[in-house]
């Protein structure tokens, strides 16, 4: 019995591996890496274990992985303009985590973007900064142009005046004002911390905007959405100074992890290599995706919030289905029919019904990575209506899925394509 169950869950693996092969994947929180990246994952380094720091470990047998690590580091610290980097983190939430513990104490106020205008569960009263035990206001926030309202926020900050001022959306459509509310920030004597999970592709390949010269004190994120790494996460700083760096790399380990996952951390430092060589063209286009989809899904009929400013400067579009059925409904037909996207709240939803809003939300980041352009974005827009507003049978627009997803199966802006002796590794 046991056997079966493990080649049950071998099988239903290739089933998803087969599904999403034949699917356009549109989930703005996820991507896919490179083989050489992927290869990193099978090595033995996932069964070891570092606690600490290169040349500071806890445990014997860490030679090459404080090489690796230390020139994942380096890589980061040159993509990103830094001399601030810790790449331990195993998650986007648990470099959240590891910031909010280095930087508050129960009881600080600490502002936030409101969770009904995009922000990320772990800035909630319910996530991370509420189990920190933190008071967390939220800005005022513009739905017209899908953005903080800067002259409202301004006055909150310097009445608040809050010990951290969080930045940073899971639905993340335009550049933070960062620049913009430096004044009543430096005002408050606030520490500024940017959650770029989202974006950090697009900030890496300079394209969206560049926190960390914009004020940004600390930079947290995921290394696996618009970067197109392995699921862990990353903290990038531009300190007020070494004590608050200190504090932060203490929070990391032994605040909240213990070891930091090898294999990833290395399948991390190539995707960072990569990014260097291709990210610049990659951010680029994706961008251009999103704003090529959001253009015609609003052509075709559909509701795109942000109208007003362009729809999108990010991978993200962000739209509103409730007259074809809502949110859930929408994304459940057209998984049906292989296009994968999520269901999402829109600032005007009803915040307690999560299960049921009004929107859906799109990311071009991984559609791009496979090589998808402008063009494919117009087909996808037509398939989406096929589902959402002429309501064919999601069983007939499949067909016309897998067939159109023949033609991108091969990961593109990575090393695979241009390094000749990729196939004479044997590694594994």
């Amino acid at each position: 019995m046991a056997l079966e169950d493990a080649l049950k869950i071998r099988e239903l693996a290739i089933q998803h591996n087969k599904y999403f092969e034949e699917s356009i994947p549109l989930i703005a929180s996820e991507n896919v890496m490179s083989p050489l990246a992927r290869e990193m994952l099978l090595t033995d380094l996932g069964s070891r274990y570092a606690e600490g720091l290169p040349g500071k470990r806890y445990y014997q047998g860490n030679q090459f992985v404080d090489q690796i690590e230390i020139l994942t580091t380096e890589l980061a610290k040159k993509l990103f303009n830094t001399n601030y980097v810790d790449v331990r983190p195993i998650s986007g939430t648990n470099a959240n985590q590891a910031v909010v513990f280095a930087l508050t104490n129960p009881g600080d106020i600490i502002t936030t973007i409101p969770l009904a205008s995009g922000a990320h569960i772990s800035s909630a009263k319910f996530g991370t900064v509420g189990f920190r035990g933190l008071n967390p206001i939220p800005l005022p926030f513009d739905h017209e142009i899908m953005n903080i309202d800067v002259d409202l926020a301004s006055k909150v900050i310097k009445i608040v005046k809050p010990k951290l001022a969080l930045f940073g959306q899971s639905v993340f459509l335009f550049p933070t004002p960062l620049k913009e509310l430096s004044d009543a920030l430096q005002e408050a004597n606030s520490f500024v911390w940017y959650d770029g999970a989202h974006v950090l592709g697009l900030i890496a390949g300079k394209r969206f905007q560049d926190p960390l010269r914009e004020g940004a004190h600390v930079v947290s994120g995921s290394t696996h959405k618009t970067l197109p790494g392995p699921q862990r996460g990353i903290i990038l700083g531009n300190p007020k100074d070494e004590e608050m760096w200190e504090k932060i790399q203490r929070a990391v380990f032994p605040g909240v992890i213990s070891n930091h996952h090898l294999n990833t951390m290395a399948a991390l430092g190539i995707t960072l290599a990569e990014h260097l060589e291709f990210g610049e063209a990659y951010a680029d286009q994706v961008i251009k995706n999103a704003k090529r989809l959001a253009e015609t899904m609003h052509s075709l009929g559909f509701k795109v919030l942000g109208e007003k400013v362009g729809f999108t400067s990010s991978h993200t579009i962000l739209i509103d289905v409730k007259e074809y059925g809502g949110g859930r409904k929408i994304a459940e037909d057209l998984e049906k029919a292989n296009i994968v996207l999520n269901m999402n709240l829109l600032p005007y939803d009803d915040q307690s019904k999560p299960r049921n809003p009004s929107g859906i939300r799109i990311g071009t980041q991984e559609a791009t990575r496979i090589g998808m352009k402008e063009s494919e974005m117009d087909y996808i827009a037509e398939l989406i209506k096929k589902v959402a507003i002429a309501k064919k049978k999601p069983e007939d627009v499949k067909k016309e899925v897998v067939e159109f997803k023949k033609n991108f199966k091969t990961v593109k802006y990575c090393f695979h394509d241009n390094f000749e002796a990729y196939k004479y590794i044997k590694l594994i």
